[in-house]
């Protein structure tokens, strides 16, 4: 089989350093961006070095500008967006315990009634000559494995939203310096929450392992089943490859170094997005508006042709030369070069769904250009023109994953897979970094326009904001591809511990599984679309009330109720969310009860092939209507400038498509990646008591 190279020490020590280097770059960034002061003269407060700008003088132009006035409305706002977000995180987090709480006691339920909460120990799911923990066991540590991720969750969401509202301010005021200035702050700031949220979930789920160190084949499918969603995608493809090596040679022969091979990937990972973040801001410097995509980009590239390194590393030193895989009832023999394989793949599919992602919603290229123009007529043609650019960027996408899913599979079965979905995420820190800039900068140009600042500071923000855009849109296309392959590996895994043979389509019971499955996207999209458009109705009846009661509001002289806004808005946004909560977690738990687990694999696998493909149609039609209408009021070409100024009719059109798109890119697209991995995630849970006590319907007759 060949020896390991890295030792079960040295694994031991070098996960949990990855992780606190990770933590502790954050925090370095975090103090870096700090050094912004938000109150007056703050660009000549600061002792730092002039190489990130915080000594600089306010650029010529802008002189007159850094009176007391504008620079306390600056913080003024920035305080009125920081407690609103608070307050409504406050209000979400009381539901979110209330559902923490009462889903616990549900998987403590469904899990040890399995086996009548029996604690003596059982035959493995996967060795019958083994024996397993006892169903107690397996529901208490399932449960406390829920709560753990539910929790880390909760507390990146938190700190992720703290790290954007503390760092908008503050690079609308270094866009008085120049737009390099505001670029590194912004991206400085996204840093913080991509190496925090990466390094932290590698720890948590690091730590979590190590309850059980001492028996990881019997147990780590079990506990990683759970401990899924610490933040999305990253720790859920770790978990799906954990899941499947549990019962492969690596959890058979207790080699812990090779169970901890995702842990490894992603470990290696944060150090190369470390090197990486430096390339954007300490080794080159954005000094024109143009310069800051295409700086973007190349973090992209540049993380990804050092991870493949990195890959390679770790694939010869963590694994052994020869291994065994389960699949599906045999034990596949897999080389460690052919896993390399696997995981370069994912990674370099991922740059492609990122760069075709960029191309269909960045206003550099022609289709965000030709949506633009098509608001030369009005409107409608704009939505015609958005949609259809969203249906063709659906194309390479799912070829690049369809590539993905052959070639790992043929080499190494559903770890494979999982380890693809885990090459695409490795370098998430990267990527969270450039999405985080996204709604910062955001953020920052609206502040610059509600604190009065010049036309020259707006564009400057403006200029930041649009490739924001592009880089939230090829955040979500990572996410979204992915989502897809995770889900497929989770449901192979699921498959396998429900003890299906094989799924077989031209049966009635999967053959209706895929037809609802297939729907569900479509139900879910249409659910929370329709809740940001009652939202919204709420917010607008508000506004217009509070100028119509509030005197010298509409001539700036009086003060909006933000307090009441937010709170139309945290209650309309947590009401209307609950349904489709709701269909997503319940839907495995219905169709497993009283359908089976075969009908539920159906419908686990038609939700993923619709998931997809709407998700990533929504998210490029939203990012392309937002660019559009950017393109038009930026006017840096000729063409731009027919189509402008802003007011036009052109502007309008785009502005009516824009709004239209928000909730598709910021809502029902990324949403449905959610969908397609949490019931694969809780199927995957829940199967032993679906194949033990599934089916009543079916039973009946």
């Amino acid at each position: 089989m060949g020896s390991i190279v890295l030792s079960e020490m040295l694994t031991q020590i070098l996960i949990p350093v990855c992780a606190v280097v990770g933590i502790v770059f954050s925090l370095f960034q975090w103090y870096v961006v700090s050094q912004v002061k938000v109150a007056p003269d703050s660009a000549r407060q600061s002792n730092n070095s002039n190489k990130n700008g915080f000594n600089d003088s306010l650029i010529e132009e802008e002189e007159g500008i850094n009176d007391h006035n504008t620079v306390l409305k600056c913080a003024e706002i920035q305080n009125a967006i920081s407690e609103g977000a608070t307050s409504f995180l406050y209000t979400e987090y009381q539901y979110v315990g209330i559902f923490m709480v009462g889903f616990a006691v549900l998987i403590f339920l469904f899990l040890g009634s399995v086996e009548g909460f029996s604690t003596k120990l059982q035959p493995c799911t996967y060795n019958v000559d083994k024996m397993c923990k006892s169903a107690l066991a397996n529901a208490t540590f399932s449960t406390i494995s829920f709560v753990l991720g539910a929790v880390t969750s909760v507390i990146s969401g938190f700190l992720g939203m703290k790290i954007a509202t503390y760092a908008n301010a503050r690079t609308t005021l270094e866009a008085r310096k120049g737009v390099g200035k505001a670029f590194i702050v912004a991206f400085r700031s996204g840093a913080v929450m991509g190496f925090l949220l990466a390094a932290n979930g590698l720890l948590v789920l690091y730590i979590t392992i190590n309850v059980i160190a001492d028996n990881v084949g019997d147990n780590v499918g079990d506990i990683a089943g759970m401990g899924s969603d610490l933040f999305g995608s990253y720790a859920e493809s770790s978990c799906a490859a954990l899941v499947v090596a549990s019962i492969s040679s690596f959890g058979i022969n207790h080699e812990f170094t090779a169970m901890c091979y995702p842990l490894l990937i992603s470990s290696i990972g944060i150090l190369v997005c470390l090197l990486t973040t430096l390339f954007a801001t300490d080794f080159f410097e954005i000094k024109l508006v143009n310069q800051i995509e295409p700086a973007l980009k190349n973090q992209l590239i540049i993380s990804t042709a050092l991870m493949t390194v990195g890959i390679a590393i770790v694939s010869w030193v963590a694994l052994p030369s020869e291994f065994t895989i389960f699949n599906f009832g045999v034990q596949k023999v897999v080389k460690n070069w052919e896993l390399f394989f696997c995981v370069a793949i994912g990674l370099w599919a991922g740059l492609v769904i990122g760069f075709v992602t960029e191309y269909y919603t960045s206003n550099a290229y022609s289709p965000v250009q030709d949506v633009a123009d098509s608001c030369r007529t009005g409107a409608a043609t704009n939505v015609i023109f958005g949609l259809a650019l969203g249906y063709k960027s659906v194309i390479i996408p799912i070829f690049a994953i369809a590539v993905s899913i052959f070639v790992s599979f043929s080499l190494a079965a559903m770890y494979g897979i999982a380890v693809a979905a885990l090459g695409m995420l490795s370098t998430i820190a990267t990527g969270l970094a450039i999405d985080a800039y996204g709604p910062i900068s955001d953020n920052a140009g609206g502040i610059a326009e509600m604190a009065g600042m010049s036309h020259r500071i707006r564009e400057r923000t403006d200029a930041l904001d649009a490739a924001g855009n592009t880089t939230a849109a090829i955040g979500k296309g990572f996410a979204i591809g992915s989502a897809a392959l995770v889900s497929l590996a989770l449901f192979g895994a699921f498959v396998s511990r429900a003890a299906i043979s094989s799924v077989d389509v031209l049966t009635p019971k999967v053959f209706i599984g895929l037809l609802v499955g297939a729907m569900l996207p479509y139900w879910f999209s249409a659910m929370t679309m329709k809740s940001v458009g009652t939202a919204a109705l709420s917010m607008v009846e508000e506004v217009r009330r509070q100028f119509n009661t509030i005197p010298g509001l509409m001539e700036g002289t009086a003060k909006p109720d933000y307090a009441n806004c937010v709170k139309i808005s945290t209650d309309a946004s947590i009401k209307e969310m609950i349904p489709p909560g709701a269909l997503v977690m319940l839907t495995p738990l219905i169709v497993g009860t009283f359908f089976g687990v075969e009908t539920l694999s159906g419908v686990l696998a038609g939700s993923l092939v619709s998931g997809v493909q709407i998700a990533i149609s929504a998210s490029n039609t939203g990012g392309a209507w937002d660019n559009a209408k950017k393109y038009i009021e930026a006017g840096v070409s000729e063409h731009a400038k027919s189509l402008g100024p802003k007011g036009s009719d052109p502007h309008k059109a785009a502005v009516i498509g824009d709004t239209i798109g928000d909730p598709l890119k910021d809502t029902s697209g990324p949403s449905l990646n959610i969908l397609i991995k949490l019931m694969a995630v809780e199927s995957l849970v829940f199967a032993p008591f679906f194949a033990k006590h599934g089916g009543l319907i079916f039973k009946l007759f």
